[in-house]
């Protein structure tokens, strides 16, 4: 990553800021912090961020609600930190459309790991829609398109979709394995790019959040299926 890319650590934990933006400077990566939700907007009202490392645990406007506003104007890449053992927390984090999670106490090793594939996969996708390229393709789900090189989901009437770059990742892998069961396992590997761990459940969160976006009847899936004891499948003639 080159030092152009730009990371908000927003914590009001002073040293654990302060280690965090040491490392990460030394690694390449141009870093700023802020104590609160205040301070974050006034950084970002300086100059925009490719990621916000977000801590849940922080006093006055918490780093859930932070998410949520981030979330509801950027694209802005999310990483959430979290609390060991909180699993609800992360499970609302990625809710409110975060992009990754880490749990206190955290390696720094890992927490770079994590930055670097998060503005990867964030870059790939940016790749993908630049220079002259074939007309694009598309795949139907139910009343809907999934356009896989300008990474857009279209309704009928033309409206788009908001996606997080994790939802159109697993949109992305059902679409190249049609009709064809996937565990979680799987689409861990094929979306999110990094190892299964237990008790991860983001891969059903996803397929929630999917399911309330493009299903007609999302308590009755007909597109994104559960199979039982397997995973999911993506019916591509589902309505």
């Amino acid at each position: 990553m080159s030092s152009q890319t730009e990371i908000l650590v927003v914590d009001d934990e002073i040293d654990l800021c302060e280690t965090v933006a040491e490392y990460l400077v030394r690694h390449g990566f141009s870093v700023r912090t802020a104590m609160d939700g205040e301070a974050m907007a006034a950084r970002l009202e300086e100059k925009a961020a490719d990621l916000v490392i977000l801590d849940i645990n922080m006093p006055g406007e918490d780093g859930l609600t932070l998410a949520r506003r981030l979330r509801e104007h950027s694209d802005v890449c999310i990483m959430m930190l979290t609390a060991a053992g909180e699993i609800v927390d992360r499970v609302v984090g990625l809710e409110m459309g975060a992009d990754d999670y880490i749990a206190k106490p955290f390696d720094l090793r890992e927490l770079l790991a994590r930055v670097r594939t998060v503005l990867r996969r964030r870059a790939d996708a940016d790749a993908r829609g630049t220079g002259p390229e074939p007309p694009p393709k598309t795949l139907r789900f139910g009343r809907w398109l999934l356009d896989l090189d300008a990474h857009k989901l279209i309704g009928e009437n033309g409206e788009e979709l908001r996606l997080t770059a994790m939802e159109f990742d697993l949109l992305q892998a059902f679409a190249r394995h049609p009709n064809k069961v996937l565990s979680r396992n799987q689409l861990l590997d094929l979306a999110h790019h990094r190892g299964w761990e237990p008790f991860d459940r983001s891969i059903d969160i996803r397929v929630a959040r999917l399911r309330k976006k493009i299903e007609r009847d999302p308590a009755k899936p007909q597109i994104l299926k559960t199979i039982p004891s397997a995973g999911y499948m993506y019916v591509s003639d589902g309505r």
